[in-house]
């Protein structure tokens, strides 16, 4: 198998705390780098990261930091694959929900478009929530091969 057939993972886990979500940032964008993506595209996994923990903090545990966020990616080849996902209370009506500028929290001044962004970022993207389940939010991106794009 060659490196770039070869799949890698790995799995997180940390305290529902606003500080932890750059700490989330890090080790997401540290475990890409070998995939060397464009500066633009590590920003943009940066930002679906910073994004979807912010939303299991603020929404799936109501800033509760008792709970536990949960992030997983795997490499396969030069797609990535992320996993962001919490125990909380869950998602009532997620069509609602992934309308853009609609928050559950305007009292927190948040703009409503977590997920326009993370849809927008991303090759693939998907919300799984189950009301006082929790909520998984999975995503894709492949990322283009620098040597590619300076031939």
């Amino acid at each position: 198998m060659t490196q770039e057939q070869a799949r890698n993972y790995m799995n997180v886990q940390f305290a529902a705390l606003s500080e932890n979500e750059s700490f989330a940032r890090v080790v997401v964008g540290a475990f890409v780098s070998r995939l060397d993506p464009t500066l633009d595209e590590l920003n943009d996994l940066k930002t679906v990261v910073s994004e979807a923990v912010t939303n299991c903090i603020i929404h799936g545990y109501d800033s509760d930091p008792s709970g536990i966020v949960y992030i997983s990616a795997v490499i396969e080849g030069e797609t990535v694959h992320l996993v962001i996902e919490d125990k909380g209370k869950g998602i009532d009506d997620l069509e609602l929900a992934q309308q853009p500028l609609y928050t559950s929290k305007p009292e927190l001044e948040r703009s409503g478009m977590g997920f326009t962004i993370m849809e927008n970022f991303m090759d693939e993207f998907e919300v799984v929530s189950e009301p006082g389940q929790g909520t998984s939010i999975r995503m894709k991106k492949t990322i283009v091969s620098k040597k590619a794009l300076y031939n």
